[in-house]
């Protein structure tokens, strides 16, 4: 029977992690104890991705999501685009592929309190398809925005499409994980995994996913912060 230490984990996140075979361990301390004030460049970036009209998309939007958790982050993670249940609450991923993301942090020792999401995409589109180009063009410089206020020791990219813009590519997403890429003239880490609705529909890539979140552990365990991320462990049985 896999052990595992107290965490407050819901029936969901221990599924996934029974799913796989881990045993979750906590953070020593919290990877950033408190949550700074918001810089009046935030907030601006804010109101401007609210009132913003650039495209279409502002005309089926319910509300702009913007993106949650904490302004300095060593771990920022970026999917596609707001979903059903996204547009409807103005967070990111709060549906079950949401639940499933909290899971997957969980089992690696963070929160989302202790990281920032954000999409690709502020608006969703109709009926969850993929952003079109123009979509894209208006609306990334608002994340690039995110990105350099944020300063992330780490950039985990949830899913092909992420991935394809982060990287400027498109190869499979295959080729694309196990490895650590660099982004943008800062050269940022990058990590490339599966997006949570993907694995809530093909829940056997989960064993490769916990693989990736493997990778995001150890590099954040050796950045600037080494003594806030306890050892993981996964066991066979």
């Amino acid at each position: 029977m896999v052990q595992r230490n107290d965490l407050n984990m819901d029936h969901l996140t221990h599924y996934y992690l029974n799913a796989m075979g881990i045993q979750a361990w906590r953070l020593n301390t919290p990877l950033n104890p408190s949550v700074p004030a918001m810089t009046d460049e935030w907030h601006a970036l804010q109101m401007t991705v609210a009132n913003c009209t650039a495209c279409d998309l502002c005309q089926t939007r319910t509300q702009t999501v913007f993106g949650v958790g904490h302004p300095q982050a060593k771990l920022m993670l970026i999917g596609e685009a707001p979903g059903f249940y996204e547009d409807q609450q103005g967070k990111p991923f709060v549906g079950r592929a949401g639940q499933l993301l909290n899971a997957m942090l969980e089992s690696i020792g963070l929160t989302r309190d202790a990281v920032y999401i954000a999409n690709i995409l502020k608006c969703r589109p109709p009926n969850n398809r993929d952003p079109l180009p123009d979509e894209v063009a208006h609306c990334t410089p608002f994340l690039m925005k995110q990105i350099a206020l944020i300063k992330p020791a780490l950039l985990l990219a949830l899913g092909r499409i992420a991935g394809h813009f982060l990287l400027e590519t498109h190869a499979a997403l295959g080729t694309l994980r196990g490895k650590v890429h660099a982004f943008g003239e800062e050269k940022i880490p990058l990590i490339v995994t599966y997006h949570p609705a993907y694995l809530l529909r093909n829940p056997a890539d989960k064993s490769k996913a916990w693989q990736d979140l493997q990778a995001v552990h150890h590099h954040l365990s050796i950045s600037n912060t080494p003594s806030r991320l306890s050892p993981i462990k996964k066991h066979n049985s």
